[in-house]
């Protein structure tokens, strides 16, 4: 697995996860556990790996 995305492009989804994913703190009913998408950006920034870039052959890097 090697990585295909830019350190920008890191710092960029590991802030938007972090920010996704705080909508469980402060939504209300179920539509709260839609915060947990930004799990998706916060782990890809994370890893520096994107599937979807690797399946589209895509590299930011």
């Amino acid at each position: 697995m090697k990585k295909n995305m830019s350190n920008l492009d890191r710092v960029i989804r590991i802030v938007v996860g972090v920010a996704i994913l705080s909508l469980i703190l402060f939504l209300s009913g179920g539509i709260r556990w839609i915060g947990l998408l930004g799990l998706i950006p916060l782990v890809t920034g994370i890893f520096g790996f994107c599937p979807l870039y690797a399946l589209l052959k895509i590299k930011t890097n």
